[in-house]
């Protein structure tokens, strides 16, 4: 199947499901019970923003290989916690094999979380900060096909513009918009897939 195809057939259940799901059940599981559930919740928003960053140059299945790696070596992504992280404690943390030990990754994560702790101190929440950009509500598409899945959106664009204007790493347009997608502030679930009509409520 190309990856123009629009869906493709879920391991063993036959039901539909956007082809990058591929096979594995890692990948599945993300599909089939996280990507474009919208998220209001402050510690899920920071596991994301830490994951899609560590994903950077890399494959969304290498990073959830290693997610509960990431869950142990960052506080159960508190990001009060890592704000504290000393400079000893990211030089550990570059011996993990749990993660990407990648220095500038890994100090990116202790600076975000600083700046995060700042966005929930000036909005209350960084839930209330983030839904900002689209309004409060999701931005449901109608997409048929992988190929019209764009790569960033005037949304992500202003987002990671402001999120660099405060102290943020790793958060280019493009980090950004596998955010806004994640965490279901956009649902590009294919029209074909069983999740659209699941999260849309669509028959």
């Amino acid at each position: 199947m190309s990856s123009d195809d629009a869906v493709g057939i879920g391991p063993g259940d036959g039901r539909k499901r956007c082809d990058w799901a591929g096979t594995d059940p890692a990948m599945v599981a993300y599909h089939d019970t996280e990507w474009g559930v919208p998220v209001h919740d402050d510690t899920t928003h920071f596991e994301f923003l830490v994951l899609e960053g560590a994903q950077a140059g890399l494959s969304w299945a290498t990073i959830l290989k290693r997610r509960a790696g990431y869950r142990k070596a960052f506080a159960g992504f508190d990001p009060a916690k890592v704000a504290r992280f000393t400079p000893a404690r990211v030089e550990k943390l570059l011996l993990d094999p749990g993660i990407i030990r990648n220095r500038a990754k890994v100090e990116a994560t202790v600076r975000n979380a600083r700046a995060f702790l700042e966005v929930q101190k000036e909005f209350g929440s960084f839930d209330a900060y983030i839904w900002g950009f689209v309004g409060g509500r999701p931005i449901t598409n109608k997409r048929r096909r992988m190929a019209q899945l764009p790569a960033i959106t005037p949304e992500s664009e202003a987002l990671s513009k402001d999120l660099r204007r405060r102290g943020f790493g790793f958060v280019g347009p493009t980090v950004v918009y596998a955010h806004l997608q994640a965490a279901g502030l956009v649902n590009d679930h294919l029209l074909s897939c069983f999740r659209y009509a699941e999260l849309t409520g669509t028959p």
